[in-house]
């Protein structure tokens, strides 16, 4: 498999995790929440979906899409940075929070790295 078609397959599964949980954010909302919560949990839920559907538009061409990539990754790290000062204020860390934070500060600036030397060939 070349590398091309490697980090196509890597964003593809990776894609899923904003996809399925901005979309599972959209449709089930805060139990039990107030109105305003719910509300701004669907449209903070609705921007990770959008988040994965626009890396899922750098497939075709992969190698070409550097600047949609990179600042995609951007917007995922400051996220995940704000979500660990969060973790840092007090907030709870779970397996989930952690694995998150794993693909926000990890596993997508290796990709957008991954994704530059491929634009450099």
């Amino acid at each position: 498999m070349s590398a091309r078609r490697a980090l196509q397959l890597c964003v593809t599964v990776g894609g899923l995790v904003p996809v399925i949980g901005g979309g599972w954010g959209v449709v089930q909302g805060l139990a039990g929440g107030s109105a305003w919560a719910s509300s701004q949990e669907r449209y903070l839920s609705g921007l990770l979906l959008a988040i994965g559907l626009a890396f899922w538009t750098t497939i075709p061409e992969i190698e070409r899409k550097t600047g949609r990539f990179r600042l995609l990754t951007l917007i995922v790290f400051v996220g995940g940075l704000c979500r660990l000062l969060g973790v840092v204020m007090g907030d709870g860390l779970s397996p989930s929070i952690g694995g998150t934070l794993a693909m926000e500060l990890g596993v997508t600036p290796l990709l957008c790295l991954w994704q530059a030397r491929l634009d450099r060939r």
